[in-house]
């Protein structure tokens, strides 16, 4: 899985097969089928993506798309792309277990596996059921036994950029020594990229730019190819801006979703959507190798097959001529 290399070069990855998918209610997977999820995955990498979000390794009764019947059909289906990342998502020990008995690992599909964790303490708890601290000690044999066996390994930290508690007004700022030390624990581990999430979308383009710079000063521009930005909003357009923000710093590599669709099961908006990233990072001056009409031909689709058939509790429509949004 070579990746090219240049002070222009952006790497967009599409998380709309995971972020979306991880929403869909069981009544409607007759309409979100496997054979649906392969055939985006497969028009995404003819499109020129290299990089796929596509499973979530988490209990079924949390997300009915994700049980693993059916992502061993879509594993099989898909296969192993060797220039491909497809990357699938463990929170936990028995997360990890499904992912080696789905044959994901390099002797397998050969999927990347991502692990995450929250900046903030009541996010954590509320999305994967313990402490920061905790999270990180059960992370530290998954991710050790993962690279032994030749893995690769990408980490996540969301509410990067703030958290704003439900029920309350207040939008809490991180603690940017403790995220600083976030970032560490990840590459000191080994894992390859860290990828910061602005969860709720409460971050404007100077608070980003304020939380990009410190962290980047901390680490002394150490790491700076290996960090990715993952945005969500209510607005398109505000997280496209974030994104330059984060692009002017120097960051290479984004998260997006056909349609901005997506979010988190915690309650959060959705994605900055892909097509529009992608028409973006053309304006300024990145080499991306994707098919802009062939992305959008494919948001249009999707809106058409998926969005406009499953109507998700979890999903907003963006406040842009993108359509949908929400989940994590």
């Amino acid at each position: 899985m070579g990746e090219e290399r240049g002070k222009n070069r952006a790497i967009v990855t599409d998380v709309t097969l995971r972020e979306y998918g991880q929403n869909v209610p069981s009544h409607y997977l007759h309409i979100f089928t496997t054979g649906i999820r392969a055939a985006i995955a497969r028009r995404l990498i003819e499109a020129g993506f290299t990089h796929l979000e596509l499973f979530s390794c988490v209990h079924s009764k949390i997300a009915p798309a994700m049980q693993k019947p059916i992502l061993k059909e879509i594993g099989g289906a898909l296969g192993r792309y060797e220039k491909v990342c497809f990357i699938t998502l463990v929170p936990n020990k028995s997360g990890y277990e499904s992912f080696l008995a789905l044959n994901l690992g390099p002797d397998g599909y050969h999927h990347t596996m991502g692990v995450f964790f929250s900046a903030f303490e009541a996010h954590n708890r509320a999305n994967l059921g313990r402490s920061i601290q905790e999270t990180m000690e059960e992370y530290k044999p998954i991710i050790q036994d993962a690279l032994s066996r030749k893995t690769h390994v990408v980490g996540y930290v969301s509410a990067a950029f703030g958290y704003l508690v439900p029920g309350r007004k207040e939008i809490l700022k991180p603690d940017l020594e403790d995220l600083t030390g976030y970032i560490r624990f990840y590459f000191d581990l080994g894992v390859e990229r860290v990828t910061l999430s602005d969860l709720q979308g409460v971050a404007s383009a100077e608070e980003t730019r304020r939380i990009l710079d410190h962290l980047l000063s901390r680490l002394k521009g150490r790491h700076i190819e290996s960090l990715g930005y993952h945005p969500h909003h209510i607005s398109a357009e505000k997280a496209i801006a974030n994104s330059k923000v984060a692009y002017d710093l120097g960051v290479r590599r984004f998260d997006a979703s056909l349609g901005g669709t997506g979010g988190c099961v915690t309650g959060a908006p959705g994605n900055q959507p892909t097509e529009t990233l992608v028409q973006a990072l053309k304006q300024w001056g990145a080499e991306t190798g994707i098919d802009g009409r062939a992305v959008r031909a494919l948001a249009e689709m999707v809106q058409k097959e998926l969005y406009a058939k499953i109507p998700l509790s979890q999903v907003r429509h963006p406040q842009s001529e993108s359509k949908p949004t929400r989940v994590e």
